[in-house]
């Protein structure tokens, strides 16, 4: 499945909307001088969702058979890819 489409089909699965693709972003997260995150987060405007408008996906890693798709909602805190890389991370901290 080509990349974008693969994005899309996982909004679709996790948040129950369709997305759109807007744009690319170039996303470097470093927290203490170390960078924890680096990588582009795909804009999409959604379709059919009651709170949020944009979602902002990305595969981790970026390719490769391990790669798990995240995908997070624009609805605050997130507001940016760079929020929604660092919700990501929080999240996954938690885990």
């Amino acid at each position: 499945m080509e990349y974008l489409a693969e994005l899309k089909h996982a909004i679709r699965q996790v948040h129950g909307c369709e997305a759109t693709h807007v744009q690319t972003v170039p996303v470097k997260e470093v927290f203490l001088g170390q960078t924890v995150w680096e990588g582009d987060v795909e804009i999409f405007d959604v379709i059919g969702h009651a709170k949020a408008k944009r979602c902002y996906a990305w595969g981790y890693p970026p390719e490769g058979p391990n790669r798990r798709i995240i995908a997070v909602l624009e609805i605050p805190p997130v507001d940016s890819p760079v929020t929604a890389v660092r919700a990501a991370i929080v999240a996954q901290a938690k885990k």
